[in-house]
């Protein structure tokens, strides 16, 4: 399978590049719950096309900015402080710091273009009727979705989204209501995922976290226990039974 045949998601650069040349952008974000006639809701927005990470549905999220630490330069606080600030400046809804769970860390191949490593954070919005405001400019369109309809948007090729994202709203969809999901993730210590890439016999790419078979050697054929999302050109598929939640 040619690089080119990758699924149209699959934000990762070259497998055979695993030595970043500049270190990841360390960055926060936040999946926003409500619950809406009985369904747990998630925030997504719509990247503006012509940005980093263009058309994509994300989370409420950016770069963690200097002004985000404090005197004791604690990057985690650092990270808490960027997830609200985000999540006003993107969303219009403030909430605060305590009421965000972090509960991953991400951090992609060295072959990715843009490289983030982005602290994921859990809160609930303040009330089910909060306004969500988008300026319409980095960020073109926003929605409250339940985690299992947007994935299955997702298999339908209605919207993208990146491996992170996708693998968040799989475990979302597991827990309703939303403080529910958060009641579960705050017993759970965060989880790391840095990504290693890999192809199986059928030339198909997969992302490999800590725990798979085929992780420390980056090797996709492994036999074993696994981790990872496989990200056929027909869709992604996460297998997990390394790493329950």
């Amino acid at each position: 399978m040619s690089e080119t045949t990758k699924h149209r998601n699959d934000i990762y650069g070259d497998i055979e590049n695993r030595k970043a040349s500049t270190p990841a952008v360390p960055a926060a974000t936040v999946a926003l719950l409500r619950d809406h006639d009985g369904v747990t809701e998630v925030l997504m927005l719509k990247k503006n096309s012509k940005i980093a990470f263009g058309g994509l549905w994300v989370f409420p999220g950016g770069r963690i900015d200097d002004d985000d630490f404090d005197a004791s330069d604690d990057l985690e606080q650092a990270a808490r402080n960027a997830a609200v600030r985000e999540t006003i400046e993107e969303a219009n809804i403030t909430l605060e710091g305590d009421a965000f769970h972090w509960f991953a860390h991400w951090t992609p191949p060295a072959s990715t273009p843009v490289r983030f490593a982005t602290w994921f954070f859990l809160a609930c919005a303040p009330n089910a009727s909060a306004e969500v405001q988008v300026d319409g400019g980095e960020i073109k369109e926003h929605t409250w979705i339940s985690p299992n309809e947007a994935l299955q948007r997702h298999a339908r090729e209605e919207i993208d989204l990146a491996p992170p994202t996708w693998v968040t709203l799989y475990h979302l969809s597991k827990y309703s209501p939303s403080e529910e999901a958060v009641a579960h993730f705050r017993t759970l210590t965060p989880r790391y995922y840095e990504t290693h890439l890999a192809k199986d016999h059928s030339g198909t790419r997969i992302a490999m976290w800590e725990g798979d078979a085929g992780y420390s050697a980056f090797d996709a054929n492994a036999e074993g226990a696994t981790h990872r999302l496989v990200m056929a050109p027909s869709g992604f598929k996460f297998l997990h039974s390394a790493a329950p939640y």
